[in-house]
């Protein structure tokens, strides 16, 4: 596969079947969690968008192609509002930003506002925000560009941003209840391979703890994929471990199918302007970390009023400024080409890809 123009278009059955025997060639998939994933793509025009990043890759330069003349630098690919979330630093302080590398690649950086502002105008459909179409893509750009500008800042939910701070806070979770769910998964039907047994014994925090391994069904995009969590007791408490397996870039199999492309994500993690988790690491193919009740998403169709929407809109925009500060001059080149765009360019290229997906989601839900 290559990238099309709009009367090359394929079908998107085929494509994801094109897209899904690549993948199978490269690793083992989990079927049943693949027929989940089909499922749930025709249930909601949402969730097609969150499983079919591969898709967008292939129609994005035909349909915004003012759009990817742009900047190039390392970019997070499949990024919509699901995709940010909280964790630990190393300080144990509670920290805030984009939890999803999985499609990081060299992109131009407009591929990444425009997903986001796409997602939200999806979203927007299937729920009820308070905000509009035209605020929402001002507060996403407003805040990239003030990152872009400032050279970023991580989020810190302890002394800073009460906004998120109160956010996160409100929509906490019941520890017991996110327990309750882990434990009640069962081991896995595949084997497990030895060595994600091995990286799951040396992620725990004492040599030699005795730990359970189930199989966890999550998240739309990678969904099929082997993921392993290791569940151990600790000092009277629960703690989980995570190894999920990788694929590369949805861009590989468009761009060079046959390559030994590897990953981006930890390269994407070491050179943001973040405080990062330490827990979170890769080790060849396998994406390990912890899981947590305080490892959690905030979620935007939660939010009651403008004014929350907008600070948590404009606060995603800022972080992916910060993922892209971490390739080295793209800041600069950045900054040049904002101030070439014209008014209004990134909701306006957010609704045309939302346009142009949602005959794919027809076509697939009727199919």
């Amino acid at each position: 596969m290559s990238p099309i123009n709009q009367s090359e278009r394929v079908a998107i059955r085929a494509v994801t079947k094109d897209y899904e025997a690549w993948i199978g060639q490269r690793m083992p998939v989990v079927l049943a969690d693949l027929e989940s994933k089909h499922i749930q793509m025709a249930q909601s025009a949402l969730g097609f968008f969150r499983a079919t990043y591969y898709r967008w890759a292939q129609v994005w330069p035909a349909i915004c192609a003012d759009e990817t003349n742009a900047p190039i630098g390392l970019c997070i690919g499949d990024i919509h509002t699901d995709n940010f979330g909280t964790w630990r630093d190393a300080e144990g302080r509670l920290t805030w930003g984009v939890n999803d590398f999985d499609e990081a690649y060299p992109l131009p950086y407009t591929n990444d506002l425009i997903r986001l502002t796409a997602s939200v105008l999806m979203a927007a459909k299937e729920n009820t925000f308070a905000i509009n179409a035209e605020r929402a893509a001002s507060a996403i750009l407003d805040g990239y560009t003030a990152s872009i500008t400032s050279g970023g800042t991580a989020f810190i939910l302890a002394e800073e941003n009460p906004e998120l701070r109160a956010m996160t806070l409100a929509q906490a979770g019941d520890p017991a209840h996110f327990w309750k769910k882990l434990t009640a998964l069962e081991a896995p039907a595949m084997p497990i391979p030895a060595s994600v047994k091995v990286l799951l014994a040396q992620a725990m925090p004492e040599h030699g703890l005795e730990f359970r391994i189930v199989h966890r069904r999550s998240g739309l995009g990678s969904l099929g994929r082997q993921r392993f969590v290791a569940l151990a007791r600790w000092n009277n408490g629960l703690i989980a471990r995570e190894a999920k397996e990788l694929a590369p870039s949805a861009h590989v199999w468009l761009n060079n199918p046959q390559s030994d492309a590897g990953f981006y994500y930890q390269t994407l993690m070491d050179h943001a302007v973040r405080s990062a988790d330490p827990y979170v690491s890769l080790n060849e193919q396998w994406l390990l970390r912890r899981l947590a009740p305080d490892c959690r998403r905030i979620s935007l169709d939660k939010l009651s009023s403008v004014k929350d929407e907008e600070q948590l809109l404009h606060a995603m925009g800022f972080e992916i400024g910060n993922i892209h500060l971490g390739s080295k001059g793209f800041g600069e080149q950045i900054q040049v080409d904002l101030k070439k765009r014209p008014a209004r360019w990134l909701l306006k290229a957010a609704k045309a890809m939302t346009d142009s997906l949602y005959p794919d989601y027809d076509e697939w839900r009727n199919g």
